[in-house]
């Protein structure tokens, strides 16, 4: 009866054991730092080989510019394995989806929005204003956002500044010779996926949208998105 005894409590033992050490699954980090190894992009998606202080891993984000060498942080992070890339024809055995934040993502915000008032273009401007329904000028936009929240508008002017293919989109600034410097109401934000150049003449019709934060410190009161140009 005692070697019965025995044997089932080295049997049983290895279970129990294993029961009572084995720890929970760590959640995943929410931010992960990392340097630019490799950059793909496919299917509206940039993947980013990253080298971090825990060894090397795959992100996915939203189409965004990423350079090799190029220090980057992934935010708000998801984990995902055995995650099949078509596009691709890749199938990763851990990645991280998030969305990109970090010097990159400021250095290239920056480069959006930054030295407007200095252009070539952004002196007088005068266009007169789009006609048809829902037409506005760029310091009616700008100081009745609250009344256009996520509401159409057309609108026509010259731009000043276009930055391409940041965080998936171009980026506009547009005058039309309404509004003052002074108040920050003579220069409307565009986000299109149609291409421009500075010193264009455009009518653009979009979605007015408030007090919009892209992260890393860029939040804008008003501006326009899912902007298309009209003939």
């Amino acid at each position: 009866m005692k070697a019965l005894l025995s044997i089932c409590m080295i049997v049983v033992a290895p279970f129990v054991w294993a029961g009572e050490t084995s720890a929970p699954v760590p959640p995943a980090p929410n931010v992960v730092k990392g340097e630019v190894l490799e950059v793909q992009d496919a299917a509206g998606y940039t993947y980013i080989r990253l080298k971090t202080k825990d060894g090397e891993t795959w992100a996915a984000v939203s189409k965004a510019p990423a350079k090799k060498g190029a220090q980057v942080t992934i935010e708000n992070v998801r984990v995902m394995a055995n995650f099949e890339s078509k596009s691709l024809k890749k199938t990763f055995p851990t990645i991280l989806f998030g969305s990109l934040g970090g010097a990159g993502a400021d250095k290239d915000m920056a480069a959006a929005h930054s030295g407007v008032v200095k252009t070539a273009d952004s002196g007088e401007v005068h266009v007169p204003k789009a006609s048809g329904a829902n037409a506005r000028t760029v310091a009616e936009i700008i100081t009745k956002g609250a009344e256009l929240k996520d509401k159409p508008v057309l609108v026509r002017g010259k731009v000043v500044k276009y930055s391409p293919e940041i965080m998936g989109k171009n980026w506009i600034h547009l005058r039309d010779g309404s509004g003052s410097a002074a108040d920050n109401t003579n220069d409307l934000i565009v986000t299109t996926m149609n291409q421009a150049k500075t010193g264009d003449v455009l009518t653009v019709k979009g979605i007015v949208r408030t007090n919009k934060d892209f992260g890393s410190g860029y939040s804008y009161k008003v501006l326009i998105e899912e902007a298309t140009l009209q003939p």
